[in-house]
C-alpha cells in the first residue's frame, strides 16, 4: 500500500531534493515548456501547497511520486 508523505512536515531542504528527483525523473513531462530545474520544484511546491498534487511513498517501486489531485481520488477509492 502506497503512503501519503505530508509535504509540510518535511525539512525545506529534505523537500526540494524529493521534488529535485521527481522532477528530473526520466518521463516527467511539462509539455511544450522549457522551464528550468529550480521553475519546476517551484510549480512542482506550488501544486503541493494548492493540493492539486500530493506526495506518495510508493511502495513497490520504493520511489516517491508526484501525483494530481485526480489520481489521489483514486488511491482513496482503491
Amino acid at each position: 500500500m502506497d503512503t501519503l508523505i505530508p509535504f509540510d512536515s518535511l525539512e525545506s531542504e529534505t523537500l526540494h531534493n524529493i521534488l529535485v528527483e521527481v522532477v528530473t525523473r526520466e518521463g516527467t513531462d511539462y509539455g511544450n515548456y522549457d522551464l528550468s530545474l529550480e521553475q519546476k520544484c517551484q510549480q512542482a511546491q506550488l501544486m503541493l501547497k494548492s493540493q492539486q498534487a500530493f506526495l506518495v511513498f510508493d511502495t513497490e517501486s520504493e520511489t516517491i511520486k508526484l501525483i494530481s489531485r485526480d489520481q489521489m481520488s483514486q488511491y482513496e477509492r482503491d
